[in-house]
C-alpha cells in the first residue's frame, strides 16, 4: 500500500489545489472574479422580486422571463445553465415577503354629498318661516304636521323599494318612483284634510305634500345639486326677512317657484332615467318596505315629540342627517378593515363593538355643543340621535324589523304618555329612547359583531 497522501503544499505527496484545478483552464480562472461579480450585480439589481421568491424554480422563471440566454449565463454569470445561476441568486438574496397592497376602501363615502344633504334636509323649514303670516298656523297646525308624518312614512318605504329596483336598473328605479311618489303625496294631503279647516292650511299641505315627494325622488336618483339650486328661492326670501318685508305676493311666490322648480328638475331626472336601457328584474315584495315606512313614521313621530318641547334641536338633528349619512359609510369601511385585521371571530367582536362605539360617540359628541348653543336640553336630542342612528345601522345590514318595532314601541309609548298627560311627563320621551337605544345597541352588537356580515 502507498503511504499517506500528505496535504500541505509543498509535501512529498501532489498538492490537491493543483489537481482540483488541473482541467480548468487559465482563462476561466482569471475569469471567476468577474463572474462572481456579475452574479452580486444581477443579485443586487434582482433583489426586489428574488426576495419573495419560495423556491429557486421562481427565480429561474424570473430570469428567463429577463430574457437571459444560455451564452449569456455560461460566459457572463459563469454559470453552467440556468437552474444553477437561479440557485446561487436564491441563496444570495435573504428572503421577504412583503405585505399585499391595502385594498380600497370599498365604502369611502362622498364627503361632500353627505355634507349637501344634511344641508338639504333642513333647508326646506325656511318656506314654513316666510309662509307663516299668511295662513296662520293656529289650530290648523296640525293639517302640515299630519301630512308631513304621512310623507315621511310613504318616503321612506319607497326610497327603500326604489333602491331595492336600481340594482336592477335605473329604469325600473323611476318607474317605481313616478308610480309611488305622486300616490305618496295624494295620500299625505288626504290625511291632511280633516285637521285643516279648508283654506290655506289645506293648500300649506298639498305644497308640502308634493315637494317631500319630489325630494325624495331627486335624493335616490343623486340629484342633490340639482335640489339645491331648486331651492334658491326660498334660501334668498329667508336671507332678506331680517331687513326687508317682502309681503304677501313674494312670501307667495317665493316658496311656489322653489316648488314649481322642484318638480321641473324631478320630471327631468326622471326622464332621464327613463332612458336607461331595459332591465328583467321580479319586484320586491311590498310587504319587503312595510317596516322601513313604519320606521319613518316612529321616527317622525319622535322628532315631533322633541319638537315640541325643543324646536330647535329639532333642526340641529336635521341637519345632522348628513354626518349621520357619513358615519353609516364610515363604520361600514371601518368593519371591513377590521374583519382583515383579525384573525378569529372574538377578536372581530371587540374590534366591531369598538368600532361602535367610535362612529355612534363621532356622531353624538358635536350634538353635545350644538344642543347647548340653541338652549336644549341635550340627554333628549342626544338619546334621540343615538337610536335613529343605530335604527339607520341596522336597515343599511338589511336588518329592518328590529328598529322598526322598538322604534315603533318608543314613539306609541311617549306619544301617549304625552298625549294623555300621564307621569313621567316631558321625562317619557328620554326615558323611551334610551331603552330603544339600548335595546338597538345590544342587537347591533351581536347581530354586526359576526364577520359574515361584512364578508
Amino acid at each position: 500500500m502507498s503511504g499517506p497522501m500528505a496535504l500541505e503544499p509543498g509535501g512529498t505527496g501532489p498538492d490537491t489545489l493543483a489537481l482540483r484545478l488541473a482541467g480548468t483552464p487559465a482563462c476561466a480562472r482569471e475569469n471567476r472574479p468577474r463572474t462572481r461579480e456579475a452574479v452580486s450585480r444581477l443579485a443586487a439589481d434582482l433583489a426586489d422580486r428574488v426576495g419573495p421568491a419560495v423556491h429557486p424554480y421562481e427565480v429561474a422563471a424570473l430570469l428567463e422571463a429577463e430574457g437571459l440566454t444560455a451564452d449569456q449565463i455560461k460566459e457572463g454569470y459563469g454559470h453552467p445553465d440556468l437552474f444553477s445561476l437561479a440557485a446561487a441568486l436564491y441563496d444570495q438574496v435573504p428572503r421577504t415577503f412583503p405585505e399585499p397592497a391595502r385594498a380600497a376602501d370599498p365604502w369611502r363615502p362622498d364627503h361632500l354629498r353627505c355634507l349637501l344633504r344634511g344641508v338639504l334636509f333642513a333647508l326646506p323649514g325656511l318656506a314654513y318661516l316666510i309662509t307663516v303670516p299668511l295662513w296662520h298656523p293656529g289650530r290648523h297646525a296640525a293639517a302640515p304636521i299630519v301630512a308631513g308624518l304621512v310623507s315621511w312614512a310613504w318616503g321612506q318605504a319607497l326610497g327603500h323599494r326604489a333602491y331595492v329596483r336600481m340594482a336592477t336598473g335605473r329604469r325600473e328605479a323611476a318607474r317605481t318612483l313616478l308610480a309611488g311618489a305622486p300616490l305618496g303625496a295624494a295620500l299625505a294631503t288626504a290625511g291632511a284634510v280633516p285637521f285643516a279647516g279648508g283654506g290655506p292650511a289645506l293648500l300649506m299641505a298639498a305644497a308640502q305634500s308634493l315637494y317631500l315627494a319630489a325630494a325624495g325622488v331627486l335624493l335616490v336618483l343623486a340629484r342633490e345639486r340639482q335640489l339645491l339650486a331648486a331651492l334658491t328661492p326660498l334660501v334668498a326670501g329667508a336671507a332678506l326677512l331680517p331687513w326687508w318685508e317682502p309681503g304677501p305676493a313674494l312670501r307667495t311666490a317665493l316658496p311656489l317657484l322653489a316648488l314649481l322648480a322642484t318638480l321641473a328638475v324631478t320630471a327631468h331626472a326622471l326622464r332621464g332615467a327613463f332612458a336607461a336601457t331595459a332591465a328583467d328584474g321580479t319586484p320586491p315584495r311590498l310587504s319587503a318596505s312595510l317596516p322601513y315606512g313604519l320606521f319613518g313614521l316612529a321616527a317622525g313621530v319622535l322628532v315631533l315629540l322633541e319638537g315640541r318641547q325643543e324646536p330647535y334641536a329639532v333642526i340641529v338633528l336635521t341637519v345632522s342627517m348628513g354626518p349621520a349619512e357619513w358615519l353609516l359609510y364610515r363604520y361600514r369601511g371601518l368593519a371591513v378593515a377590521a374583519l382583515r385585521a383579525t384573525a378569529t371571530p372574538a377578536g372581530f367582536r371587540l374590534r366591531s363593538a369598538a368600532v361602535l362605539g367610535l362612529c355612534l360617540l363621532g356622531y353624538l359628541l358635536p350634538l353635545l355643543p350644538a344642543a347647548l348653543l340653541t338652549g336644549a336640553a341635550p340627554a333628549p336630542l342626544l338619546l334621540l340621535a343615538a337610536t335613529l342612528w343605530t335604527a339607520l345601522l341596522l336597515q343599511a345590514f338589511g336588518a329592518a324589523w328590529p328598529p322598526a318595532v322598538l322604534c315603533t314601541a318608543a314613539a306609541a309609548g311617549a306619544g301617549a304618555v304625552t298625549l294623555l298627560h300621564l307621569p313621567p311627563g316631558r321625562a317619557a320621551l328620554p326615558l323611551s329612547c334610551a331603552a330603544a337605544a339600548l335595546c338597538l345597541v345590544a342587537y347591533t352588537l351581536a347581530l354586526l359583531g359576526r364577520p359574515a356580515r361584512h364578508a
